[in-house]
């Protein structure tokens, strides 16, 4: 089980390049960043955490761009997995997007997972044509595109939202298969989409109790017949020892933390406690 660090970056927290050797250089394994395009002023999507159209934190509409905060940041590491948790692949081109990822996955020597929602946040989604009863459906095809212009030689896709003809793409990814995992609440229905078309899931805040879902997705996941064990990424608040360890049992291969952002000193302390108390170095 490894350790890494979410950052809900923004144009008031510290910059990626600056963060992320601080995190590479404390022992984490990983860091993740969100995604969010804009956020319409006004909203009918209740927010999931809120459970009305108000949001928990100013930084939803401050996010920066994740693949220009996680090309920076692999600017200046060696070893993290650059992540994100979650990007909404649906909200872009799937050509362009493509082409972006393999550049990440090229540039940082293969160390891209690609953290996918299906999107809370109905009017962002709709600013960008995705009609909301589809976009799962979207988000798959779009992955299995992408997926063929990373590895294949002559690529071509014939979805309902994504088609092009027999094209050449380069760089391809580096890696043989981008890891994607897939932000959701641990639901029957969730799984099922993720073994049919990822390779694991990322906890929802406060999502602690997760027995019952990590059950869930292995039966999800041997009932589509595929071979070993789902990734599994838990967010967490603080380290219990107790709580690490049942984790580690269940087959959690993830477990990351938020950082206080707004000062290099801050920062720098509290990766130190939290590298200390989970044994990393």
């Amino acid at each position: 089980m490894e350790f890494g660090i979410v950052q809900f970056t923004s144009d008031r927290g510290l910059k990626p390049h600056v963060l992320a050797p601080m995190i590479e250089e404390a022992g984490f394994a990983a860091y993740y960043v969100p995604e969010h395009s804009h956020i319409p002023t006004k909203r009918e999507a209740a927010h999931p955490g809120t459970g009305d159209s108000s949001l928990p934190d100013d930084r939803y509409m401050r996010t920066l761009d994740p693949w220009t905060s996680l090309a920076s940041a692999a600017a200046v590491t060696s070893r993290i997995r650059l992540a994100t948790a979650v990007a909404l692949p649906v909200q872009s081109d799937p050509l362009t997007l493509a082409k972006t990822l393999a550049t990440l996955d090229h540039l940082s020597d293969g160390r891209v997972t690609l953290g996918v929602g299906f999107g809370w946040n109905l009017d962002e989604l709709s600013d960008h044509h995705v009609p909301a009863g589809r976009r799962r459906t979207m988000l798959r095809e779009y992955l299995e595109a992408m997926r063929a212009l990373w590895t294949q030689e002559e690529a071509s896709f014939d979805g309902e939202f994504v088609k092009f003809g027999p094209s050449w793409s380069w760089p391809k990814s580096t890696q043989a298969h981008i890891p994607v995992l897939v932000g959701a609440g641990g639901t029957e229905k969730n799984f099922a989409w993720i073994a049919r078309s990822a390779d694991g899931w990322i906890t929802t805040p406060g999502e602690a109790d997760i027995d019952g879902s990590v059950t869930l997705l292995n039966k999800a996941w041997a009932d589509a017949g595929r071979e070993g064990k789902p990734q599994i990424v838990v967010l967490d608040t603080r380290p219990d020892e107790q709580r690490l360890a049942h984790w580690r049992e269940l087959g959690v291969t993830t477990v990351l933390y938020g950082v206080p952002d707004d000062d290099v000193e801050k920062a720098g302390a509290y990766l130190a406690k939290r590298a200390i108390q989970l044994g990393l170095g």
